[in-house]
């Protein structure tokens, strides 16, 4: 028997596919009560990766029947300009959720600007108030990678209370927030990142490895302990026989021999980052409505 054939591929296509059907349904359920959450998307300059990305967002958006609004601005706009449409998004009743691409020209400061962002609206979960209140663990916005990294976990290893899980890398966008909602699952969970010693000891004490580094193929079979489920969250460009590829953080190849269940890249974490921000405009929209509810019963006429 070939390591492959023992070894659970975890199908982020699927999955995502999957999570699309659950939001269109939940937004035809929406509209025929008289609502249809809407989505703008912010892009400012004319990064081609960004295009992409923002295409991809918005055909999504317009496939399971959210509203996608565009606002393609110039690279000279300023930041006082994005500060100004992002205000109007935010007062705007008929916008649930707001999205700004990243990265940012270099004249706009970016944090400033995901700081503008209503919370509730924040559907990236970048917000310093989302952040907080994940690691709180209330009900916020949150990150949709890690996010979608949850699904893919709870689909392949059902109960996760109690295993040992590491996080490899600690970004704002995936290590901190992964390990948030790792920690909200009952999960014991390590951290590991450049100043870390003896990664590759820790990684093999793993029931789960959630590889969010930015490191072409850093982690190999040595890394793993037998049985591990792992999360490759990587995307990595690299010449290979005189071809261009994409590559995880993970030794694919290497791993199989070693792992219960792996991510492939692409089609492992990538789908469902976007899955998982149709899935947070429509919690938007909640928490905008049980905001709203709560505004008027606090203060009932006159107040």
């Amino acid at each position: 028997m070939n390591a492959l054939s023992s070894v659970t591929l975890i199908d982020g296509k699927a999955t995502a596919a999957r999570v699309l059907a659950e939001v269109r349904e939940q937004v035809g359920s929406l509209r025929d009560n008289g609502l249809q959450p809407a989505l703008a998307v912010v892009l400012v300059g004319m990064d081609a990766a960004s295009q992409v990305y923002v295409r991809n967002k918005v055909l999504r958006a317009e496939e399971v029947g959210i509203r996608s609004l565009e606002h393609r601005l110039a690279p000279d706009t300023t930041e006082a300009q994005l500060l100004a449409l992002i205000e109007r998004l935010n007062r705007d009743p008929d916008v649930n959720g707001i999205l700004v691409q990243l990265p940012l020209p270099r004249h706009i400061d970016e944090h400033c600007v995901l700081q503008a962002i209503d919370p509730l609206k924040d559907v990236d979960g970048f917000h310093s108030q989302n952040v907080g209140g994940l690691a709180q663990g209330r009900d916020v916005l949150t990150p949709c990678t890690p996010s979608g990294c949850m699904r893919l976990l709870r689909d392949t290893c059902g109960e996760l209370r109690g295993k040992y899980a590491v996080v490899v890398g600690r970004s704002n966008i995936v290590g901190k927030p992964m390990a948030a909602l790792l920690l909200q699952a009952d999960c014991t969970v390590t951290v590991v990142h450049s100043r870390s010693r003896d990664m590759q000891a820790l990684c093999r004490q793993a029931d789960i490895v959630v590889a969010a580094v930015g490191k072409p193929r850093l982690i190999d079979a040595s890394w793993l302990k037998p049985g591990a489920v792992v999360i490759d969250v990587g995307i990595n460009r690299i010449e290979e026989n005189g071809r261009s590829r994409l590559v995880g953080d993970v030794d694919f190849d290497a791993a199989l021999s070693q792992v219960a269940a792996i991510t492939p890249v692409p089609g492992g974490v990538g789908p469902m980052t976007i899955a998982y921000l149709m899935k947070n405009t429509l919690l938007a929209l909640d928490l905008q409505q049980q905001a709203a509810h709560l505004e008027r019963t606090a203060c009932p006429s006159p107040c």
